[in-house]
C-alpha cells in the first residue's frame, strides 16, 4: 500500500444500553476523535440485539489499539482500519431525509428531495452532536411535542441535553416563542447555532453550557433526553424549572428503568408514558 493513502483506525464496543454514555466519556478520554452510537432503532444498527454498538474514530492506530487493550477486559471490542478517505462522505448515504412526526420531515442539508406536501422541512447537520431524530429517544419527544402544540404556543421551551437542538426547532415549528438550550458538551453551542441559522431561527434560540442547576426562572415545557442515571441524578434541579402546571418530558430511558425513573419525579403527576423498541418517554405534569 502505497504510503499517501490515508488510514483511519476505529473500533466496535457493544455494550448494554445503560452504559453507553459512560463509554462515550470513556472513549474520548482515550483519544477517540468521533463517536458513534448504534442501536436497533438507528439505519445503522448495532452488532447485536439488545446492546448499543459504539463505533469510535481514532487519529492513530496506537490509540486505537491502546483503546482495545482497556476496554476489552469488560466489553467485546473489534478493530479494523478505514483505508483512503471516501468514507469522509460515504456515511452521508446513510442519512437521508425522513420523517419524524405527522407534520415534521428532517432532512441533512445534502439532500434536495425533502419536499413533502403539507409537513415542514427542518434542515439538520448532523456530525458532532447527539439527536438526529433517528434514535428512538429522540422522535419520542418530538412526538410528544407535537401532541401537546397547544401548550407550546407562545410558550418557551427549555430543552436539557441538547445536542443537535432538534427538539428546540420542534417546539419552534408548533408555535414556541422561544428556546433555551443547555449541554454539557461545548461543541453543542456551534451546532445548534448552525441548525437554528439553517432554519431561520437564530434569534429565538439562546444556547450555551450553563448546569441546570445554575438556572433561574420557570418554563411551561421542559425537555430532557438523557440517559436514565442522569436524569435521576438531576431530578430535583429540573421539576424546579417547571413551572406550575406546566410538562416535563423524559426520555433516553430503558423501559427497565422506567420504575426507578418515576420514582425520582414522584412530587410530578404521570400522565403518559409511550414506547418504541426498547425506550420509552415519560410525560410529567407538575402540579399547580
Amino acid at each position: 500500500m502505497t504510503a499517501d493513502v490515508p488510514i483511519f483506525p476505529r473500533i466496535a464496543v457493544d455494550v448494554p444500553g445503560d452504559e453507553a454514555d459512560v463509554l462515550v466519556a470513556e472513549l474520548f478520554e482515550l483519544g477517540a476523535t468521533g463517536v458513534e452510537e448504534r442501536d436497533q432503532s438507528t439505519l445503522a444498527r448495532s452488532r447485536s440485539a439488545g446492546r448499543v454498538t459504539m463505533l469510535a474514530s481514532f487519529g492513530s492506530v496506537q490509540e486505537a489499539e491502546h483503546a482495545c487493550a482497556e476496554l476489552g477486559t469488560r466489553y467485546d471490542v473489534q478493530r479494523d482500519d478505514v483505508v483512503g478517505d471516501a468514507w469522509r462522505d460515504a456515511w452521508k448515504e446513510g442519512f437521508k431525509a425522513f420523517r419524524l412526526t405527522d407534520a415534521i420531515v428532517v432532512r441533512p442539508p445534502w439532500d434536495e428531495t425533502a419536499a413533502v406536501t403539507g409537513r415542514h422541512v427542518l434542515t439538520l447537520e448532523p456530525g458532532r452532536a447527539f439527536g438526529t431524530g433517528l434514535h428512538a429517544t429522540t422522535m419520542l419527544v418530538a412526538r410528544a411535542l407535537e401532541r401537546h402544540a397547544p401548550q407550546l404556543k407562545g410558550a418557551r421551551l427549555l430543552d436539557v441535553g441538547c445536542g443537535t437542538g432538534i427538539l428546540g426547532l420542534v417546539a419552534l415549528v408548533h408555535g414556541a416563542q422561544a428556546v433555551r438550550a443547555i449541554d454539557n458538551d461545548p461543541d453543542v453551542v456551534d451546532v445548534v447555532r448552525e441548525n437554528a441559522e439553517a432554519n431561520g431561527v437564530a434569534n429565538r434560540v439562546q444556547v450555551d453550557t450553563t448546569d441546570i442547576g445554575d438556572l433561574d426562572g420557570e418554563y411551561p415545557v421542559v425537555v430532557a433526553n438523557i440517559e436514565a442515571r442522569v436524569l435521576i441524578e438531576m431530578a430535583s434541579a429540573l421539576v424546579a424549572r417547571v413551572a406550575p402546571g406546566g410538562l416535563l418530558v423524559l426520555s433516553g430511558v430503558l423501559d427497565e428503568q422506567r420504575d426507578a425513573v418515576e420514582r425520582a419525579f414522584s412530587s410530578m403527576a404521570v400522565e403518559r408514558v409511550a414506547q418504541q423498541d426498547e425506550w420509552i418517554a415519560i410525560e410529567l405534569r407538575k402540579r399547580a
